[in-house]
């Protein structure tokens, strides 16, 4: 019996058009040799000819990539998706290399995640999108083109400052790649008080986003962790009281909301004062991606996907096998 080779995978020098390629690659074989699929199944689960898939595996076969196991590179991600949507219950799962440098990573991840994206953008799309570098990435993977009548939603408030990853910019080029018109949540992602978020939520404006959140048709988000690389954590408002928001259990935040490590809102001001979609609300998505990665990430993925908040999820090998363990 063919086995995929369970080890760290090392592809270097690779563009993200040559990654697509090799996955697609990877998945054909490996559902062929170790799922037992036939080429036609190949084909309608990963959207090719029949033809294609069997030059795939045939030319993996006569160059010996395939013998006693699969020698291909990315075939551990490809098992590691199998393994993530048996374990978490999810539609469909995008496990890429793990690389050294972290921005590198999560442009990677974000590219993977505009694949997994595109072909879901259809006429009628009702997008809702988060921020982060890693949802600015995935704007490159997606086909610029019109789709009629449809839209596009920021999930949260945003930061003061412009950073290219702001909530504000990242809907903004996911529009433009549409061609679609943009609504914004114009508030900052925690507002002072709980009586001023009531308040801006009476807003016509605001609440004619805020429904449009909540009935949107496909959702884009990342979480956070409480490194320095996180975009929220190193704003002044979470950084003076990152230790009271661990201290009540929180190991990261999505949709700026603060989670636990079983996905659970923790009871503290930031999250009575959050100015987004609830984490809950995803679920009414009938299409949602998570893309994210990283080891520091894991409590807070493995947090979101036992809560279900999402039924996607896009992040890197070593990361998946840590969510499995």
């Amino acid at each position: 019996m063919e086995d995929a080779t369970h080890r760290p995978t090392i592809l270097p020098g690779l563009s993200a058009a040559d990654l697509a390629e090799a996955q697609i690659q990877a998945r054909a074989c490996w559902y062929y040799y170790v799922g037992a699929m036939t080429q036609q199944q190949i084909a309608d689960q990963l959207g090719l000819t029949r033809l294609r898939v069997n030059k795939i595996v045939g030319q993996a076969r006569s160059d010996g990539l395939v013998n006693i196991e699969i020698k291909l590179p990315l075939a551990n991600c490809v098992a590691l998706e199998e393994r993530l949507k048996a374990r978490f219950a999810l539609d469909d799962a995008s496990v890429v290399p793990t690389l050294p440098e972290p921005d590198i990573l999560q442009q990677v991840i974000g590219e993977a995640a505009g694949v997994m994206l595109d072909p879901l953008l259809v006429d009628g799309v009702g997008l809702g999108v988060g921020w982060g570098r890693t949802l600015r990435a995935a704007v490159r993977r997606v086909t610029p083109r019109r789709r009629a009548r449809s839209w596009v939603t920021s999930l949260m408030g945003g930061l003061t400052r412009g950073s290219g990853t702001n909530t504000f910019e990242v809907s903004t080029e996911f529009a433009r790649a549409l061609d679609a018109e943009c609504y914004y949540v114009a508030a900052p992602i925690y507002v002072p008080s709980v009586e001023s978020r009531s308040t801006l939520l009476t807003h016509y404006g605001l609440a004619e986003v805020m429904r449009r959140a909540r009935e949107g048709s496909v959702a884009l988000v990342s979480c956070g962790d409480f490194t320095t690389r996180s975009l929220l954590a190193t704003t002044h408002i979470v950084s003076e009281v990152l230790d009271d928001l661990k201290a009540a259990g929180a190991v990261g935040d999505l949709l700026g909301t603060f989670l636990d490590e079983y996905g659970r809102p923790i009871s503290h001001p930031l999250n009575d004062r959050v100015m987004a979609l609830n984490p809950q609300d995803l679920k009414a998505y009938p299409v949602s991606i998570l893309a994210s990665g990283g080891m520091t990430k894991v409590p807070v993925i493995r947090g979101i996907l036992n809560a279900r908040y999402v039924r996607r999820l896009v992040t890197d090998e070593a990361a998946a096998e840590a969510l499995l363990a």
